[in-house]
């Protein structure tokens, strides 16, 4: 899994931030590893120099083979928190979505369209 970290002109995109989203985001995902190819995270500033209750913001994308991209986003007043946040609600989203995976085959017929061995003769008389 790959993890790509992009960043707004109001934000440093240091080594060290991109080293502590990449921790993050393999904490909350990693075990989804083997079905998801890439990670995309984008930090932004929304007010720019202003500061604001819900200042920051992280978008999280997730490709996952077979299904269409997941997508998240959290907004709080520090980066950290804002990230904390999208990484938690991408965990969900991605239990949610793999986890239909898992527990369907496909259609299943209804109740009513079950054929029981009653409905069949055994050839016996």
């Amino acid at each position: 899994m790959q993890v790509l970290v992009n960043s707004d002109h109001h934000i440093l995109g240091s080594e060290p931030v991109t080293e502590r989203v990449e921790s993050i985001v393999m904490d909350a995902v990693g075990r989804f590893a083997d079905r998801i190819t890439r990670v995309e995270v984008h930090l932004n500033d929304v007010n720019g120099p202003k500061h604001g209750e819900r200042d920051k913001r992280c978008m999280m994308e997730a490709r996952v083979g077979g299904v269409a991209p997941i997508v998240v986003h959290h907004q709080a007043p520090t980066l950290r928190e804002a990230i904390d946040g999208a990484a938690d609600k991408l965990e969900r989203a991605l239990e949610h979505a793999l986890g239909r995976l898992a527990e369907t085959d496909g259609p299943r017929p209804r109740e009513d369209e079950i054929a029981s061995t009653t409905d069949f003769p055994t050839g016996r008389t």
